[in-house]
């Protein structure tokens, strides 16, 4: 029996997001830390003859009080040069590798930041940070970049994946998301497999392992620099047929499976711990400290009277102003119009257009400063007990959404504000992603912070007797007797957050 096909028409009602230009580069400036913003404002002033600087050397950092209290002090901190002595190359990276397995599968979502800070506040890696004139790994990247053969829309798109990789170089975002956030963000199509194909391009820039999307990836991107051999033949099946085992340090496993004698397991160990699973922070290495230049956004101040105070780093960010000449050229035109020729209307149409996009330039640099300002307050509002006594475990439980009902800004925008800018503070200098925190709920229904939970579980396992571990069950008790009703699971969930091993191997 034959088959008839129907045609039907169908209605079907869809939202779709389009942002204006306006928009986009209100997000574009609104992304940018404080040393990419100063290169875009310079570009802008170069391109657009409309857009004029004032003498940067009378422009002075803007700050703003807390509370509504008078911010009379000003912040220069041009001299601030903190340098801490790093350990030998060969330990340091030893270490962090060490460090990356055990962490494997942690959460890598914000606000489990830099878990180090809870074992030493005096060690080097407290504050990776380096005032002065040393390239960023950013622009590193980017001069990379420039010696490449790419087509505009690529370098968007890798200009997008630099900024997105996390602070030890690794990609973190899966290409799904990059993928959206390029077509609504920037209006930029492009597949999924473009986005690979320009990401493929990336993890062939130094250090080796950049671009990685996981620590197996990143190790096995190193390797495949190495000649051709045994040794990187062998390198490459642990990495990719036994990197379980690996990551949990069955040694005795991989020698079985690769039937490898004592030799030849200690110079595979040895060839891999010259391995860097962290390749973005090694970018400060030629100056000789295993540091990243940090340039904080914003500087905040506690006084004694319990007052805080912010101002926003303006760096060589100079009051940006429409040039007088080109507002001067329309207003003639305007008051003569009739008598216009046609070149004469020519050059209304430019400028009118160049004093349009200085306007909107000055418009979103505005706005960028106010969404700043906004989302700093509400930040010291919720953690003000943290900016008075610097006390990691008086971070209260702080998320997103917190601060945008404070602010009555869009997530989005908050997580923008969020990601890759710093605040100086009497404490040290943190990334904003540092005071946000998970809350835990009890079966009370009392809401605790995760990031005071997880310092009192790595303070009960530093110290207790190394010979004799304390497992998740006993944990999980004597965290009960210290105020924190906690279950086991979540015991072992925030242990492998903080990088620590099971108790079988703490031995």
């Amino acid at each position: 029996m034959a088959q008839k096909l129907i045609q039907t028409q169908a209605q079907k009602l869809q939202q779709l997001q389009r942002l204006s230009a306006q928009q986009m580069l209100q997000v574009k400036l609104l992304e940018m830390p404080l040393t990419e913003l100063e290169d875009s404002i310079n570009a802008e002033l170069d391109d657009n003859p409309a857009l004029e600087s004032e003498n940067p050397d009378d422009m002075l950092n803007e700050n703003v009080a807390n509370d509504d209290s008078p911010a009379d002090d000003e912040y220069d901190n041009s001299s601030d040069e903190d340098a801490y002595e790093a350990e030998s190359e060969k330990e340091e990276r030893k270490d962090e590798l060490d460090q990356a397995l055990e962490s494997i599968g942690k959460d890598d979502q914000m606000p489990d930041y830099n878990t180090d800070r809870y074992n030493n506040q005096d060690s080097a890696d407290y504050e990776e940070m380096v005032y002065g004139d040393t390239t960023s790994f950013y622009d590193k990247l980017k001069e990379q970049m420039d010696m490449q053969p790419l087509s505009d829309k690529e370098k968007e798109v890798m200009e997008y994946l630099i900024g997105s990789l996390d602070d030890d170089g690794l990609l973190r975002k899966d290409l799904d998301s990059i993928c959206d956030e390029l077509a609504i963000y920037h209006n930029i199509d492009v597949t999924e497999k473009d986005i690979e194909h320009v990401l493929h391009i990336l993890q062939t820039f130094d250090p080796a392992g950049v671009g990685g999307r996981s620590l197996q990836e990143c190790l096995l991107l190193q390797v495949k620099r190495l000649p051709r051999g045994v040794l990187r033949k062998t390198m490459e099946e642990v990495f990719t047929d036994y990197f379980d085992e690996f990551t949990k340090k069955h040694w005795d496993k991989i020698k079985a499976g690769l039937e490898l004698n004592d030799t030849q397991v200690e110079t595979l160990q040895a060839e891999i711990r010259k391995l860097n699973p962290k390749p973005g922070a090694s970018m400060g290495e030629t100056e000789g400290r295993n540091m990243q230049q940090i340039t904080p956004d914003f500087i905040i101040d506690t006084n004694d009277d319990g007052t805080i105070t912010f101002s926003l780093n303006r760096g060589n960010i100079p009051q940006l102003t429409v040039s007088p000449s080109f507002t001067d050229m329309i207003d003639t035109y305007r008051k003569h119009k009739d008598k216009m020729s046609r070149s004469d209307k020519e050059a209304l149409l430019y400028a009118k257009e160049k004093v349009d996009k200085a306007q909107g330039f000055i418009e979103a640099i505005k706005q960028r400063r106010h969404t700043l300002i906004v989302t700093m307050k509400a930040i010291i509002d919720i953690q003000r007990q943290f900016f008075l006594d610097g006390d990691e475990a008086d971070l209260k439980p702080m998320i997103l959404k917190d601060v945008a009902e404070r602010t009555g800004l869009d997530i989005s925008t908050i997580s923008r504000v969020s990601n890759v800018k710093y605040a100086q503070t009497k404490w040290g200098t943190f990334p904003l992603k540092f005071f946000f925190t998970d809350s835990y709920t009890t079966e009370d229904g009392e809401e605790m912070s995760t990031r005071k939970i997880k310092i009192a579980l790595h303070d009960i396992i530093e110290k207790e007797d190394k010979k004799k571990p304390i497992s998740d069950d006993a944990l999980a008790k004597l965290l009960k007797e210290k105020g924190f009703p906690i279950a086991r699971r979540t015991v072992a969930k925030y242990r492998e957050q903080l990088g620590i091993p099971v108790a079988r191997l703490r031995k």
